[in-house]
């Protein structure tokens, strides 16, 4: 290797430093749009979603979105909820964690230890990241399958103090 390649190789890892560094913490979501490859934009978890995603020193991460429309329980109690009513909660709503890598500069993987869909779990979510002010950016970095059509997916959040 040379002095050149060293020293690109440095600056990549100071790099992935950085953005690991600027994603801890705790963000609140403000949106979520997909884009379809034709240029039809969906709120897969209607205009008013909530949510929160949170990355640790550790290199933990946890993200937990929800539609902001969800409706209440008949029952107080989780374990008496009908199905029918816990099938359209789940239905409304998207939580996951595991470990997470800065991959490079502009790529975080979410590496899926334990999820609301068990098909995600020993998989990775891999997600283009950015930065603006006190807001980050997470999407999907190519079209793929999401709400019956191929699309990209935009999910923002702001910085909680």
């Amino acid at each position: 290797m040379t002095i050149t390649d060293h020293a690109a190789a440095g600056n990549e890892r100071e790099a992935r430093e950085e953005i690991r560094k600027k994603l801890l913490g705790a963000w609140q979501l403000v949106s979520y749009t997909a884009t379809s490859t034709d240029g039809e934009v969906i709120h897969p978890l209607g205009p008013t979603p909530n949510g929160l995603i949170v990355y640790t020193p550790q290199g933990y991460m946890s993200a937990q979105l929800g539609r902001g429309d969800r409706a209440p329980m008949r029952s107080a109690r989780l374990e008496d909820a009908a199905a029918d009513e816990l099938a359209q909660a789940a239905a409304g709503y998207v939580a996951y964690g595991g470990p997470f890598e800065v991959v490079d500069p502009t790529t975080v993987e979410h590496h899926v230890t334990t999820g609301l869909f068990p098909n995600w779990i020993g998989r990775s979510q891999v997600r283009k990241v950015s930065f603006g002010g006190s807001l980050l950016k997470l999407g999907v970095a190519t079209p793929t399958r999401l709400w019956g059509a191929e699309r990209t997916a935009e999910i923002i959040w702001s910085r909680l103090a």
